[in-house]
């Protein structure tokens, strides 16, 4: 029944945010793709993210490339600025998007064939370019519009619904984005709404280039025995390495956790979070030890999933080009073409 439209109407007594907005203002339309999907899960996260956070739709624009991760920006945030460009293209187009109006907040969704194969260039550089933006990829390590064929992220020995083995090596965007710059590298799994919701709120909140590599299992093509992108490898494999929630900036508040140990920190909301330490030794401002560290669990069979990297005084693109604190596209003539004087002085300067 995907053909049916949503009813506009809400119930009265739905919880509305800061900015007056109900979850319900936060969803798109009614999602193709098949019942059990991973993606649906990341979009609802996304949905529950934005409504926390008070995020106002109209100042998201949203990003995709090509595949069913790329479908999904259709069934989140209906009221926001939209743009599905072609194959692999996603990052670029955001890039200048993110130029032309820095006052909007940037998502660009992608899947593993949209960003490790045709898009692995583009992915490059917009990570070590750091671009102010929430790159979230859709990973379920199989092409699924094309019936089911291996995707560069899969790995090598997985096997498919067929009973082909992949004898290849895994394309780690994980790896790439460390390795390239990113000041916020996180992963998760889209079974796991405790965890991704949290981390998609960080990222937001977030200044530089923001990747989460999303395990997202296709129920259709990669749920079987022998997958590692099923929800029952997924599950059995996990390894997070640490229990997060994510608090608004505000005035610090401050608490002292023994490793193992817990302790409930009030709020400013007057809620109460409770925090426990768990890997001690795991430091997510350390960008060798976090490589390090995903690769030797990686070895294991183990999938690392929580805020791999972080980097608190990060900059973005805007910075490094010193661009104008005005958005380029809010510029009038006056500013934009200052008259001969202003060009003679120019050419002078690079005399």
């Amino acid at each position: 029944m995907t053909y049916l439209a949503k009813p506009k109407l809400h119930h009265p007594t739905l919880a509305r945010n800061k900015v007056g907005y109900t979850r319900r203002d936060y969803e798109g339309r009614v999602s193709t793709l098949c019942a059990g999907c991973g993606h649906d899960s990341i979009s609802a996260a996304i949905i529950q993210a934005c409504w926390e956070l008070d995020v106002e739709p109209h100042r998201v624009a949203k990003l995709s490339g090509i595949g069913c991760s790329s479908k999904t920006p259709d069934y989140f945030l209906g009221a926001s600025h939209g743009f599905n460009t072609v194959h692999g293209r996603m990052p670029s187009v955001l890039t200048g998007a993110n130029l032309a109006n820095r006052d909007l907040l940037y998502l660009g969704v992608s899947g593993d064939g949209d960003s490790a194969s045709i898009g692995l260039g583009q992915f490059a550089h917009v990570m070590r370019r750091g671009v102010n933006m929430v790159y979230i990829v859709e990973n379920n390590g199989v092409y699924g519009l094309t019936k089911g064929q291996f995707s560069a992220t899969a790995d090598r020995g997985s096997k498919s619904k067929k009973g082909v083995i992949n004898p290849d090596a895994p394309v780690d965007l994980i790896g790439m984005a460390l390795q390239l710059g990113a000041t916020y590298v996180a992963r998760s799994f889209s079974g796991d709404k405790e965890q991704l919701v949290p981390l998609i709120k960080g990222a937001i909140a977030h200044r530089g280039a923001a990747f989460i590599d999303v395990i997202s299992p296709c129920v259709a093509f990669n749920n079987h025995a022998g997958s590692t992108r099923s929800y029952d490898y997924v599950r059995e494999h996990n390894e997070a390495v640490s229990r997060i929630d994510f608090i608004s900036p505000r005035n610090e508040i401050t608490a002292e956790v023994e490793p193992g140990g817990f302790v409930d920190v009030e709020q400013h909301d007057g809620t109460v979070l409770r925090l426990r330490k768990l890997h001690a030794d795991y430091d997510p401002t350390d960008r060798v030890a976090a490589m390090s560290h995903v690769q030797a669990l990686q070895a294991q069979g183990e999938v690392v999933t929580g805020l791999l990297y972080v980097e608190a005084e990060s900059g973005d693109l805007h910075e490094a080009l010193n661009t104008s604190a005005r958005p380029l596209n809010a510029l009038d003539e006056a500013v934009l073409c200052p008259g001969e004087a202003a060009l003679a002085r120019l050419n002078a300067s690079l005399r």
